[in-house]
């Protein structure tokens, strides 16, 4: 790798590939079934572990206070899923498995554990903000959408106050091309392993995610009622019985 690559440039291309199937995975799981609470809560759940076990095992030089999200999670989780969640919380054996590794990698060397730091936390400041957007305007075109619904709760994990987005992401990558400076070769190649392993740890725990069929098949029913009504408006208007401002306040509250 040319000497002049940054090395948190040098862990995203060593993880491309891998890393597109990621996206597609979530994708598939999770995307379709933004508006979904229930399906949004399990995905919350099954990362909530992975989190909490990082910040409280890594040391504030290579994952700042401000970026710690296992408050955050636990609020949106109580939001969710009720008081008491937690007490009735028992990991996934996906995610177990998870944890082992995470361990395992801290006995090696605790070092490589900021390969999950980057790669976990670059994610949910850029594609978990992604599905929080796509999310909330899921729940908009929600015709059942009530109460709670309408309002941004139940999204702290993604709701960064204090700090930009952007600031974040720069800080992150600054810990990790100074770390990544001071490598000798076998730790280099060491953490561009764990980078891929990430990936792969990931996309085993969102596979578990279920409900994802019965959320699609409430997207579809969503669809079709939609095209109705707009079939519907416009047989109305051509028949005279609609005015056009009428049709438009309609379809505004679709």
């Amino acid at each position: 790798m040319a000497q002049n690559v940054s090395f948190s440039k040098e862990m995203r291309i060593a993880t491309r590939d891998i890393h597109s199937v990621s996206d597609a995975l979530v994708n598939a799981k999770l995307a379709f079934a933004l508006y979904d609470s229930r399906v949004w809560a399990e995905g919350l759940l099954i990362f909530y572990d992975v989190f909490k076990h990082l910040e409280q095992r890594v040391p504030h030089d290579f994952l700042p206070p401000e970026l710690h999200r296992t408050a955050q999670f636990e609020q949106d989780l109580r939001f969710y899923l009720g008081e008491g969640w937690l007490e009735r919380h028992t990991p996934k054996p996906e995610v177990r498995t998870y944890l082992d590794h995470l361990r395992t990698v801290e006995q090696e060397n605790p070092n490589l554990l900021l390969a999950y730091v980057y790669h976990l936390y670059m994610g949910l400041l850029s594609g978990g903000q992604i599905l929080q957007k796509r999310r909330a305007v899921g729940r908009r075109m929600n015709p059942f959408r009530r109460g709670a619904e309408e309002t941004n709760e139940g999204a702290a994990l993604t709701t960064f106050e204090d700090h930009s987005i952007y600031e974040l992401k720069q800080c992150l990558r600054k810990i990790v091309d100074e770390f990544g400076a001071r490598l000798d070769d076998d730790t280099h190649q060491r953490m561009l392993e764990e980078s891929r392993k990430v990936f792969e740890l990931n996309n085993t725990i969102i596979r578990t995610v279920q409900g994802v069929g019965r959320a699609n098949a409430r997207i579809v029913k969503y669809v079709a009622m939609a095209i109705l009504a707009f079939v519907l408006v416009q047989y109305m208007l051509r028949n005279g019985t609609l005015t056009n401002k009428t049709a438009n306040i309609f379809t505004r509250n679709m």
